[in-house]
């Protein structure tokens, strides 16, 4: 049984067990209102890999595509023409970026496993994209303020990730049961961190949230 930790996202030490199951022990955080797998039950580098290598999303495939519009149709809606972007998390297949640059932008690629670029980490972009990466960081909090240092003033944060709703919701939710899943984040959790950065947020639809970050 976990002690009293500290959230990964806030770093607020007020957590409490929010659910249990078979495999893990979930955390939520009174702060910020994210739920959370503590460290004992994440898995190893190489568990992880294999668990992404097992994912077939082709850069042009429809249905992909189609899922990834998603987030890249309303950003796509505030970008100027030829802004310069960053695929965070972009995986094997970077689809997203694809769809990016078909529409006239410039997008660098980084992937902790697939683009392990760190010079894309040292650059300055005006609109960065994480699909479906949030919720397999293990400390959200430090990847997330990088990046809002690496966005430029004016320019926007795209997360595509499932939100937690409720401890009844959560207790059947399938999102949950995939292992490399660590972090749960609620719509109070984005409020609370576009609150603290002096970040805009729009949520659009049940997964996407754009942060814009102020001129």
């Amino acid at each position: 049984m976990s002690g009293n930790l500290h959230c990964p996202l806030c770093g607020h030490s007020s957590t409490g067990t929010f659910h249990r199951d078979k495999t893990r022990e979930y955390r939520l955080c009174r702060q910020c209102g994210m739920v959370f797998v503590p460290p004992e039950f994440y898995l190893t580098a190489q568990l992880e890999r294999a668990e992404y290598d097992l994912h077939r999303n082709e850069v042009d495939d429809p249905g992909y595509r189609k899922f990834l519009s998603r987030l890249a149709e309303p950003m796509l809606k505030k970008l100027a023409p030829a802004s310069r972007g960053l695929d965070f998390g972009c995986g094997p297949g970077p689809a997203l970026a694809a769809m990016f640059t078909e529409a006239g932008h410039r997008v660098s690629l980084y992937d902790v496993f697939y683009q392990p670029n760190p010079d894309a980490l040292e650059q300055s972009y005006q609109f960065i994209t994480a699909t479906e990466v949030v919720e397999h960081l293990h400390r959200p909090g430090e990847v997330l303020a990088r990046l809002w240092h690496m966005l430029e003033p004016g320019g926007y944060l795209g997360i595509m990730t499932k939100l937690v709703r409720d401890a009844d919701a959560f207790a059947n939710w399938h999102y949950k049961n995939d292992l490399t899943h660590v972090c749960f984040f609620s719509e109070h959790s984005w409020r609370w961190w576009a609150e603290k950065n002096g970040a805009t947020l729009e949520r659009m639809g049940a997964d996407v949230m754009v942060l814009g970050k102020l001129p």
